[in-house]
C-alpha cells in the first residue's frame, strides 16, 4: 500500500501564483538496508544523470539554488515509538517559502534522507523573499529534490511535480489516502522526532520569518494558541535589520545579523521592548524595525555599502545596533514566554518542556536566553537541531507519520477529478483553539479563526 499525505502552507494561492506548499508521501514500502550519512552540494545548473529527472537551469542566467543532501541514522530518532515501525516509511516535501526540501523518515523516527535546495543566492539579490521568484525556483528544482531524498533512501524513482493539483492527481491515480499537515504542528512536533522523552502535554514557542506561535500542545491534534503575533514575526524583523545594515542575505539575515552582533555593543542603543504595557502573550515587533531604522539614520550609516566593504567606525556603529536590536527582539520573546509557562501550568500542571523550533530557534543567543528563562521556572528547554528547525522536509514527515498511526487521512481523490478544481487555502490558518486570555487589545480587530473540517489543518 503507497500513501499521499497532501499538506498545505504559507505561502499560496489559488492559482498558485506563489510558492506552493507541502507535500507528503506516505509509502508503506519494505526497506532492505540503510544509507550511511553524506553531505553533497550541487548547483543547479548541474543536470543530473539519472531518469526521470527535470533539468533544473537557474534563473538570471546565474545559480539561484544550492543543493544540500545528507542521510542521518541519529540515535536519537530510531526505535522509540511503537506501532506501525519498520514498513512504514513517509517522504515529506516542504515548499512553504523560500527553499525546497524533502526527506524520507521511517515509522520509527529514523532519517533515511534529507535534501534541501536553498535559495540564498535569490535571498541575497531581492534583499528578503520575492514570492515570484521563489515560485519559479520551486518548480525548477522539485522534481530533482523529491529524486535525490528517494535515491539516497534506495526506494523506487519517482517523477513528482510541483503542486496540489498534481499530488492529487497522483493520489488519484493509485488510490492513495490524502493526509492533511498543518506548517507550524510539523514545527512543533519533530522536537519529538529528536526527543526520546518528549510527551505531550508541552509548551511550544514558533519563530520563524513569518510567525510567532506560543501554544499549549496538549496532544496531537489538540492544540491551544496562547499568543501570536500581531503583525511582524520576529524573523521578518532580522532580515529587514540586516538588510538595513547592508549585510550579506546569501546565507540568511538571521545568522548574519546574529554573527555581526558579536562584535557590539548590545547596551548602546536603548531600543524599548515591544508591547510592554500588554499583559499577554502576543508579540509585535513592526515598531522595533521602525526604531532600527531611525538608529540607522541617526549615526549616518551609509546602508549602500556592504558591511564588507564599511570601515572600522562604520562596522563598528552597524554591529552596535545589531545587538542591540537583538537583545531587545529577545528580550521580547523572553517576556511573552515567561506569561505563557505561567498560563501553561495553569491550564496543565503538568507540562514540564518548552520546544523551540522554528528558524530563528537556530540562533545561538535565543536558545542560550531562552534556556536560561524555563530553568528559572523549573522547565526543560527542548530544541531541534539547526538543520531541523528551518523549513525542511523531515518534520513534514514526522507529523505525516504521527496522524497516519492514529487514522487521521482522508480517502484517494476520484481519479478523473478536474483540473480546474478549487480549494480553500487561506493565508494564516490557525493552529488549534485561541486562549481566551490571548487576545489582545493591541489586535486591530482582524478575526480570520476558523472551524477547521474534520482533521484537516491548513496554513498559508
Amino acid at each position: 500500500m503507497v500513501a499521499f499525505a497532501l499538506t498545505f502552507s504559507s505561502p499560496v494561492s489559488l492559482t498558485f501564483s506563489s510558492p506552493v506548499s507541502l507535500l507528503n508521501l506516505l509509502l508503506k514500502l519494505p526497506l532492505s538496508r540503510t544509507v550511511r550519512p553524506s553531505l553533497t552540494y550541487l548547483r543547479p545548473q548541474h543536470r543530473m544523470q539519472q531518469p526521470f529527472l527535470s533539468p533544473v537551469i537557474s534563473s538570471f542566467g546565474s545559480p539561484a539554488v544550492r543543493f544540500s543532501t545528507s542521510n542521518s541514522n541519529s540515535p536519537k530518532a530510531r526505535n522509540k515509538t511503537s506501532g506501525t515501525g519498520e514498513d512504514l516509511v513517509v517522504l515529506g516535501i516542504e515548499t512553504s517559502c523560500d527553499d525546497t526540501a524533502a526527506a524520507v523518515v521511517r515509522g520509527n523516527g529514523e532519517i533515511l534522507s534529507q535534501v534541501v535546495s536553498s535559495q540564498a543566492d535569490l535571498l541575497a539579490r531581492y534583499g528578503g523573499v520575492a514570492p515570484k521568484m521563489a515560485e519559479e525556483a520551486h518548480s525548477q528544482v522539485i522534481d530533482q529534490v523529491v529524486q535525490q531524498a528517494l535515491e539516497k533512501a534506495k526506494l523506487t524513482e519517482m517523477d513528482l511535480s510541483l503542486g496540489v493539483h498534481k499530488a492529487r492527481k497522483i493520489a488519484g491515480k493509485f488510490n492513495i489516502p490524502i493526509v492533511g499537515v498543518h506548517h507550524m504542528e510539523a514545527h512543533a512536533l519533530v522536537a519529538r522526532l529528536m526527543e526520546e522523552e518528549l510527551r505531550f502535554p508541552f509548551l511550544a514557542l514558533l519563530i520563524s520569518g513569518g510567525h510567532n506561535l506560543l501554544i499549549l500542545a496538549h496532544d496531537l491534534g489538540q492544540y491551544v494558541q496562547l499568543g501570536t503575533t500581531i503583525d511582524d514575526a520576529i524573523g521578518e524583523a532580522y532580515d529587514k535589520t540586516a538588510r538595513w545594515l547592508g549585510l550579506d542575505m546569501r546565507r540568511g539575515g538571521g545568522p548574519a545579523l546574529e554573527e555581526l552582533a558579536q562584535e557590539g555593543d548590545a547596551d548602546s542603543v536603548k531600543f524599548s521592548v515591544p508591547m510592554k504595557q500588554h499583559k499577554d502573550c502576543n508579540f509585535s515587533y513592526a515598531g522595533l524595525k521602525t526604531q532600527v531604522r531611525l538608529a540607522i539614520e541617526s549615526r549616518n550609516v551609509n546602508t549602500e555599502i556592504p558591511i564588507s566593504s564599511a570601515n572600522c567606525i562604520d562596522r563598528s556603529a552597524r554591529a552596535d545596533i545589531a545587538a542591540s536590536f537583538q537583545r531587545v527582539a529577545v528580550l521580547h520573546l523572553e517576556e511573552r514566554c515567561e506569561r505563557a509557562i505561567e498560563w501553561a501550568l495553569n491550564l496543565e500542571p503538568s507540562v514540564k518542556v518548552l520546544v523551540v523550533s522554528g528558524g530563528v530557534a537556530s540562533n545561538k543567543y535565543v536558545r542560550t536566553r531562552l534556556d536560561e528563562l524555563v530553568k528559572k521556572k523549573g522547565l526543560q528547554l527542548v530544541c531541534p537541531p539547526p538543520s531541523l528547525c528551518t523549513d525542511n522536509g523531515v518534520m513534514v514527515a514526522w507529523t505525516g507519520i504521527e496522524h497516519f498511526r492514529l487514522g487521521r487521512f482522508d480517502p484517494p481523490p476520484p481519479p478523473d477529478e478536474p483540473e480546474d478544481t478549487v480549494f480553500d487555502l487561506r493565508p494564516r490558518w490557525p493552529l488549534g483553539e485561541e486562549h481566551s486570555e490571548g487576545r489582545s487589545e493591541a489586535r486591530s480587530g482582524q478575526s480570520h479563526y476558523l472551524k477547521l473540517p474534520h482533521h484537516l489543518e491548513v496554513d498559508t
